[in-house]
């Protein structure tokens, strides 16, 4: 059992590591977008597409790169009381608290889901039946979902990487579960490369 949680942790982090990393680059995507934003508003016509784009670009710095946060410890912590605590003791403290992020982040992949269904277009009563209507081949009763803004882009491919991205930080928490487990038996996964 203890070997399956070392290949799990082994597996997930190397994932979460490469898309977080990638996930890092948008923030040049994202300054590239706001310069021509003030580009085009000063010598020619403003863009619309500018900052709806700009807003898309930051969810997806921000949803792909949480795991990596998470996997990193870089992520906001109230150290008062935890630093001076014990490893054991920390480790049961974020076993608990790693309880309560996965059930708050299954709320939110569902959420998600039903939001993305949503954007594709109803198929039968719910927005969730969608995903089952592909499958069995349902008839198509709905739009696809647009931007109320003037650009009217489609909705659909931000909130996929919104289920893309919660999906990784469950299989992240999942992994800091496992390592939280380990630790409690006398091991550690060691220090992430960056962190040395």
């Amino acid at each position: 059992m203890l070997g399956l949680m070392r290949g799990y942790i082994r597996a997930v982090d190397a994932v979460n590591h490469r898309v977080g990393r990638m996930a890092m680059y948008l923030l040049f995507v994202l300054m590239g977008i706001l310069l021509w934003s003030s580009i085009s508003k000063t010598f020619f016509l403003p863009s619309l597409w500018t900052l709806e784009m700009a807003q898309f670009v930051m969810v997806g710095y921000y949803i792909l790169g949480g795991p990596y946060a998470v996997q990193m410890g870089s992520h906001v912590r109230m150290d008062l009381l935890y630093g001076g605590w014990s490893l054991r003791r920390k480790a049961w403290f974020d076993l608990f608290t790693v309880c309560i992020l996965i059930v708050y982040l299954l709320v939110l992949l569902y959420g998600a889901i039903v939001s993305t269904a949503y954007s594709l277009g109803y198929w039968k009563d719910a927005p969730i039946s969608y995903l089952f209507g592909v499958l069995v081949g349902a008839e198509e009763v709905g739009r696809l979902e647009r931007s109320s803004s003037a650009w009217r882009p489609y909705m659909w491919p931000i909130k996929a990487v919104m289920i893309l991205g919660f999906v990784l930080m469950l299989l992240q928490c999942l992994s800091e579960f496992c390592k939280d487990v380990l630790r409690l038996h006398g091991e550690d996964m060691g220090a992430p490369a960056d962190a040395l």
